[in-house]
């Protein structure tokens, strides 16, 4: 059964496994979630130091703080994931995050793991949340589609980078900055992957940290066509990503109007509304957006 996380999942922000400097900056940030990451920030050498010093972190953090700390784990298809589930679950990590994910078989693989380290260490079986990486080779493109009830999962994501290395492309961006046809593609197919599964689209990370103003411009791009949050590589990026997907109040004073148009007319199916016709997909999209605002 999938989970549902009371956890808001606008901002997700990454930090290095192996840094516990680094990792204390993330968790004193706004992030409404942290990920402490074994896999692509920690060399293979360092794998092995990294897990214990999450593991500290872990432990370290009270039970509240400590459902906003997910795991970066190393992918099913090579050495390290046994090893780092079993490090890091005695510490009762808030969720994991699953890279490279080739399909939902993968998830089902990464359930029966965690339900029984979830038993051998207490923990009530089947309540570890995963986000998955659903676009990071060829072969996963085409498995976007296949999550809907797979267990655990709360939110599916994409990645650029690893998937311009499957397919051997020496770049994934355009000359103007933006990212090319077949990356777009895989943020597309996420976004509609994650609709189908009803779980929660988030948009994968902007590289350049320093460049605010081009991080906020996605960033309300996308909560636009439907991504409800991001993920970050630098605590500067959090902020902007929360104000981005948060609805600001001229959003939610609209929204509230809608909502009470269509409760004062039940039967109807469209409302004249300012030269308008609102119809009820308008309807739907406004109460999405109260309830992102935590309103019923």
């Amino acid at each position: 059964m999938t989970l549902k996380s009371a956890l808001p999942m606008r901002s997700w922000l990454f930090a290095p496994g192996d840094s516990e400097r680094k990792m204390a900056k993330a968790q004193a940030s706004e992030a409404d979630i942290v990920i402490l990451d074994l896999e692509d920030a920690v060399a293979p050498e360092s794998k092995a130091g990294a897990r214990a010093m999450v593991l500290a972190t872990l432990n370290s953090a009270d039970e509240e703080a400590r459902q906003r700390l997910f795991v970066r784990v190393n992918p099913l298809d090579g050495p390290h994931t046994l090893e780092d589930l079993a490090a890091i679950m005695p510490g009762r990590p808030g969720g994991i995050m699953l890279p490279k994910a080739s399909g939902r078989g993968d998830v089902e693989r990464l359930d029966h793991y965690l339900s029984a380290l979830e038993v051998a260490h207490g923990i009530a079986e089947g309540t570890t949340p995963v986000i998955v990486l659903v676009t990071e080779t060829a072969a996963a493109m085409f498995t976007t589609g296949d999550y809907k009830g797979a267990p655990r999962v709360v939110a599916l994501t994409w990645g650029a980078e690893d998937l311009a290395d499957s397919i051997g492309a020496s770049s994934n961006r355009n000359a103007d900055g933006s990212y090319g046809f077949t990356y777009e593609m895989a943020r597309s197919l996420c976004l509609l992957g994650a609709a189908a599964a009803e779980v929660t689209p988030i948009d994968t990370v902007e590289p350049d940290f320093r460049n605010i103003d081009a991080l906020r411009m996605r960033a309300e791009t996308v909560r636009q066509q439907g991504y409800r949050g991001m993920l970050a590589i630098h605590p500067d990026q959090v902020p902007v990503i929360n104000a981005a997907f948060t609805p600001n109040e001229a959003e939610i004073a609209h929204a509230r109007e809608v909502v009470a148009l269509f409760a004062a007319n039940p039967g109807a199916g469209t409302i004249g509304h300012k030269g308008g016709m609102l119809d009820r997909p308008h309807l739907s999209r406004a109460q999405q957006l109260l309830a992102q605002a935590g309103e019923s």
